[in-house]
Order: structure tokens, then sequence, then C-alpha cells
């Protein structure tokens, strides 16, 4: 029996739910809802801002995101919005021969001194209710968890608005599930293209620009990269650029009802 043709090789399986965040416990969310409200319970505003939230004159972030004043105080975010998900960008890679490994959430680098190398750590944060509303900040620090620490504070003071539409000429279903037009965002030598998507055609981005888009409540689009889009950094950054440039376009009323746009939360 000829044993040479019997070898076969397995292909990878691709699971479609790799890049979506982890989803927390009932128990897990409560607990953590536990805790942000004793947070805001001994929260002390040190702006204007902060204090007209902890008074109750403000009760939704759109008041403040319409009005263009700028957040201050992380807590004001945890006040308004409750329910916002987090996940980790994987802007780093572990170390190895020829390029290094697998990549991971915190990037290392190291500074030479006289007393020794002094290693640093960054991460990338990415915040989101799923239904237009999406942030992410970025954090350095000598230690992983305060990093982590200053990535999800810097997220939460970076929050915005998107818009929603079905802008694809393949659709015109006229339902919030992809973006009503083609929309650039540049960072570095890095450029991103995001384009309408018919209904059903998923997330066609890269790998990190999948989780910030899920986490901003879009459900399909198409890209175009351009640059060196192996620098997670820039490449996430470009991606949010482009999302936050959704909102600076102007809509004629007549092209609202006709695309489906809507601006934030879906009703």
């Amino acid at each position: 029996m000829d044993k040479r043709n019997t070898f076969r090789t397995r292909k990878p399986v691709r699971r479609k739910d790799r890049f979506k965040p982890v989803e927390l416990t009932e128990e897990e969310r409560l607990r953590q809802a536990e805790r942000m409200k004793v947070s805001i319970e001994a929260w002390k505003p040190r702006t204007e801002l902060g204090r007209k939230v902890k008074s109750g004159e403000i009760t939704s972030i759109d008041q403040i995101l319409d009005a263009g004043q700028r957040i201050m105080e992380q807590e004001i975010v945890d006040a308004l919005m409750s329910n916002l998900s987090s996940d980790l960008l994987m802007i780093g890679q572990s170390k190895g021969k020829f390029g290094g490994g697998q990549r991971r959430a915190f990037k290392q680098t190291q500074k030479k001194t006289a007393e020794g190398n002094k290693p640093s750590f960054a991460t990338m944060v990415v915040i989101g209710n799923r239904n237009g509303y999406i942030g992410m900040g970025y954090g350095k620090s000598k230690e992983t968890v305060l990093s982590r620490e200053k990535a999800l504070r810097n997220a939460k003071l970076n929050i915005i608005k998107i818009r929603r539409g079905c802008g694809s000429w393949q659709c015109g279903c006229k339902t919030a599930h992809t973006i009503p037009f083609k929309v650039v965002g540049k960072c570095g030598s890095v450029k991103i293209e995001l384009m309408p998507a018919p209904k059903g055609s998923g997330l066609t981005v890269a790998k990190e620009c999948r989780k910030i888009l899920a986490l901003a409540g879009i459900q399909d689009v198409w890209s175009k990269t351009f640059g060196q889009t192996g620098t997670t950094i820039n490449l996430s950054t470009a991606c949010f650029e482009a999302l936050k440039s959704l909102g600076e376009r102007k809509v004629q009323p007549e092209n609202i009802e006709s695309l489906g746009i809507v601006d934030g939360a879906k009703a």
C-alpha cells in the first residue's frame, strides 16, 4: 500500500467569534456595576461639567457631545453610560527569533541607563456600547496594570458619537447596519477607507479594526488600507479617525430618511 498520499494536512478552523470582545457573566456584570456605583457616590467633581452631572442637571451624554464640551473626568462617562464594554487591541508582540512570536496586548519597550534597562509597557483600549458610541485610548507605564488603567481612562475621555445608516446601493434597506457614506482616516503612513456594504457582508476589515467597529455597533462594512498597516497603533487610530469624520459631514435633510441615518443610539 502506498502511504505517500495518505497524509492529509488539517485546514485551520476559523472561528467567527474570535474577534468579538469577551462577554462578562451576569454575576461579573453585577459586581462591576456595584463597584462603579460606589465609586460614583464617592466621586468629588473638580470641573463645572462634573458638578452638573453629579447634581443631575445633565442626564445624557448627548447633551455634552452635541454641545462640543470637553470631558475631563472619567466619572462623567461612568455616571451617564453604565453599559459600556471594553477590549484590548493587540499592539505588541512577544519576544522571539525572526521577528518574535504571537501578538499580545502590551507593547514592551526599554530604556538603557547606567543602572540598567528600564522597561515600560504600552497598551490601547477601545470601549463602546455597541449602539453608536465608541472611544479609544492609549496608555503607557512601567507596569501593565497601570498602563491599562491609563488607556481605559483616556478612552472614556475620548468617547464620541458616530453616524450610521445604509449607504450601499446594493441594499437600500434604510436600516442603520452600516455607514451612510465613504469615509477616510489617516495616521502616519497608514490610510484606511471605510465603505458602506450591503446587509450580511460582515466586517471586511483588519483584525483589530473589527473590534472597534463591533463595539461601535456597525455590522457590515468594506475597507481598503494603504501604507504600513503592520503598525497596529497607526491602523487603529486611522480607523477611529474615519469613524470620527462620519459626524463632521453635512447631510441634506432629504438624504437622512433615504439613507436611514441615525446619530448615536438607535431607538
